[in-house]
C-alpha cells in the first residue's frame, strides 16, 4: 500500500462558473480546491465554466494547492467535451462523478491520454451510489491513474432511502466498503460533505467520526468549515512528538540489534514506526503548505 502524504484534510468545492470565487479560493487555507463543472453549474453555462477554469488554473497563485476538476458523466452531453479539457487543463486531478464500475474509469482515461493529458494527472471518483459500493474494490483497481475516491454521502443517503442521522449508521457500511477498498489500493479517501452549516456540533461530531474511520480528510461546502476540518484531520502537536520518540527509539533499538522497544510504557513494533513516520511526513507537509501560504 502506498503511503498518503500529501495534506488532504480539507477540500473545498467551488463552482466554475464563478470566477471570483476561484479567485478568492487563492487566500483560502484549503488543502486542495475542487473546480465544479457539474452540480454547481447550469447546463447553459457548462462551456463558459471550461474556460474560466482554465483562465485560473492558468493564471496560477494556487501555490501547493491541490486542483481537482469534476467533470460532467460521460452519459450527459458535457462529460467528454469535460474530459478534453480536463487533460491539459494544468489540473492534478480529474474527478469523474457517479463512478460505478471500473470500465467507467477506464474509458475516462483513454480520453484523457487521447487528448494529451499527461502522466501525472490523476483520476478521482465520486462513489455515491449502491453500485458503486458494492464495486469499489474493481473501481479501486481499476487504474494505476486511480488517486481518490470522494463519497458522495447525500446521493448515497437518498438512493439508500436513508436517514441523515449524526452517527451515520445507516452508511457506515458503505463507508467501511469504500474505505477498504482505497487503502488496500493505497488510494486517499475524502469523506462526504456535511450540508448544514449552522450545525457547528454536528459538524464537528462529523469530523471526528471521519477521523475515527481513517478518512484523509473532508470534502466541504463553504470555507467557514476549513479551520475546524484542519484542526481535526490534521496530526495534533502532541502525536507528532509523540511519532518522532517513536522512530528515533526503534532505530536506537534496531542498531542494537533488537525489534521492539518500549516508548512512553508502551511496546513499539516496526508497524507503529510505519505510521509514526506517516504521520510525521503529513505533518511536514502541512507546514510547508501553511507556511507558504502565510508568505
Amino acid at each position: 500500500m502506498a503511503m498518503t502524504v500529501r495534506p488532504r484534510r480539507s477540500v473545498l468545492y467551488m463552482p466554475g462558473s464563478n470566477p471570483r470565487a476561484m479567485e478568492k479560493g487563492k487566500t483560502l487555507q484549503a488543502d486542495g480546491l475542487i473546480l465544479d463543472l457539474e452540480d454547481a453549474v447550469a447546463p447553459d453555462a457548462k462551456a463558459q465554466a471550461r474556460t474560466q477554469i482554465g483562465d485560473a488554473i492558468a493564471g496560477g497563485g494556487y501555490g501547493k494547492r491541490e486542483l481537482i476538476v469534476r467533470t460532467n458523466g460521460l452519459n450527459t452531453a458535457w462529460g467528454y467535451e469535460d474530459l478534453v479539457f480536463a487533460a491539459t487543463s494544468g489540473a492534478d486531478a480529474v474527478l469523474l462523478p457517479k463512478v460505478e464500475s471500473a470500465d467507467l474509469v477506464r474509458q475516462a482515461e483513454q480520453v484523457l491520454v487521447a487528448s494529451g493529458a499527461p502522466a501525472g494527472l490523476k483520476i478521482w471518483c465520486m462513489m455515491e451510489t449502491p453500485l458503486a459500493m458494492l464495486n469499489a474494490k474493481e473501481i479501486a483497481g481499476a487504474s494505476p491513474r486511480l488517486g481518490a475516491f470522494v463519497m458522495g454521502t447525500s446521493d448515497l443517503a437518498k438512493d439508500l432511502h436513508a436517514a441523515h442521522t449524526r452517527d451515520r449508521l445507516p452508511m457506515i457500511t458503505s463507508l467501511g466498503l469504500c474505505l477498504l477498498a482505497a487503502r488496500a489500493y493505497g488510494l486517499a479517501i475524502l469523506d462526504g460533505v456535511y450540508l448544514d452549516l449552522n450545525d457547528d456540533e454536528g459538524f464537528a461530531a462529523s469530523c471526528r467520526q471521519g477521523v475515527e474511520l481513517g478518512f484523509d480528510g473532508k470534502t466541504l461546502i463553504h470555507p467557514k468549515t476549513l479551520a475546524a476540518t484542519n484542526a481535526a484531520f490534521g496530526p495534533s502537536t502532541d502525536e507528532v512528538a509523540h511519532s518522532r520518540r517513536i522512530i528515533d527509539a526503534f532505530q536506537a533499538a534496531v542498531a542494537e540489534g533488537k525489534g521492539v522497544v518500549l516508548v512512553d510504557g508502551k511496546l513499539v513494533e516496526n508497524l507503529h514506526v510505519e505510521n509514526a513516520r506517516r504521520l510525521v511526513a503529513l505533518a511536514e507537509a502541512i507546514e510547508a503548505l501553511e507556511a507558504e501560504a502565510a508568505a
